[in-house]
């Protein structure tokens, strides 16, 4: 499929030296923001407790989210989770405070919420064992009810944090061992510095803004790596075509050639997935919207990466028919002018 068609060959690489140098001044920004501020991590990372309620009628999200903020346990997170009914809320660690203390205190203020009062209760367990727990009570019905609640150590945070960072890196490696047995080391260097180049940059909007980084933002941060990946692979490959293709042209006319011959699918590809991220980020609600926004920023820089960085670092390290071609049917000659020898997708 094809809604746009290029059949002039645009001079990407032209300036490629000036691009480079504002991606390099962007990535020095978002390394010196992530050293001197940090990245404000969730509490998967840093530790907290975890409460789980089941509301009898549909959960009003919105009031339940003002109901904690308002108790200024710092920075907390509510969300739906499984039915409409349930949800799912996330203290940050609090030292001093018990956990047992600090959930009494929230559901007391959910149940208040519902106009409701918590009373203690004896319940005989499968076991047959006594035990006590609260319920919220209003009017003889029970509107929300205490369904778990879980602490989550510094510990666990450390370790996820740890895992997070090896996930980062196996995927690395194992984008540049593909890259180099598919084409040629020169290329998977390029895709690598790359995927770099983006994955550097969302971490530094994360920093420099404060928001906060969780196990979703790391899953779109590792979602961004492949998609960017994918595009690089998509350029080289055309470069390969137009390299066996094209005896006469040269590596900065043939990297232009496969930049412009991707261009319809690049803008039908990327701007599909943008329009349903951007669906995310604007109705997705708080759960879901920094995982929209970093897949926003790395679509964005992903495109722009795999044209003026992927390619003008392989570019640069000197890629050239002999590193990919071993023989094939070619065309003699290329004219750049020439209206059929446009791009096609």
């Amino acid at each position: 499929m094809e809604f746009f068609r290029f059949r002039r060959d645009i001079p990407f690489m032209r300036h490629a030296l000036i691009f480079n140098i504002i991606s390099f001044l962007t990535f020095a920004a978002a390394v010196f923001f992530l050293i001197t501020r940090g990245l404000h991590l969730s509490i998967e990372f840093t530790g907290g407790t975890v409460i789980e309620t089941e509301y009898a009628q549909s959960a009003d999200i919105a009031k339940v989210r003002s109901t904690v903020e308002a108790m200024n346990l710092g920075e907390v997170q509510v969300q739906k989770f499984g039915t409409s009914r349930d949800v799912l809320i996330r203290l940050p660690l609090r030292e001093g405070v018990k956990q047992n203390e600090l959930v009494g205190r929230v559901f007391a203020a959910l149940c208040a919420s519902e106009q409701g009062v918590v009373a203690s209760r004896q319940f005989t367990s499968e076991k047959g064992e006594q035990i006590s727990r609260d319920v919220c009570e209003a009017a003889g019905a029970e509107p929300v009810k205490l369904s778990r609640s879980e602490f989550v150590g510094p510990q666990v945070g450390k370790e996820l944090a740890e895992d997070g960072a090896k996930a980062l890196a196996f995927v690395i490696v194992g984008i540049m061992i593909y890259l180099a047995f598919r084409f040629e080391w020169k290329f998977a260097v390029a895709a690598i510095i790359a995927n770099l180049h983006d994955v550097i940059i969302i971490l530094g909007f994360f920093a420099y803004f404060q928001w906060e980084f969780s196990l979703s933002v790391l899953a779109a941060v590792l979602a961004v790596l492949g998609y960017s990946v994918n595009e690089s692979v998509v350029i080289f490959d055309r470069i390969r075509e137009a390299f066996r293709k094209y005896r006469k042209m040269s590596t900065t006319e043939v990297i232009n050639h496969a930049i412009t011959s991707t261009m319809s699918r690049t803008i039908i590809t990327h701007g599909s997935t943008q329009m349903m991220v951007l669906s995310m980020l604007v109705f997705g609600g708080p759960t879901l919207f920094y995982f929209a926004l970093a897949l926003t920023i790395g679509i964005c820089f992903g495109i722009y990466s795999s044209v003026f960085v992927a390619a003008a670092v392989a570019m640069w390290l000197g890629v050239k028919r002999e590193d990919l071609v071993s023989g094939g049917p070619t065309r003699k000659d290329h004219d750049p002018n020439d209206p059929n020898a446009g791009a096609v997708v």
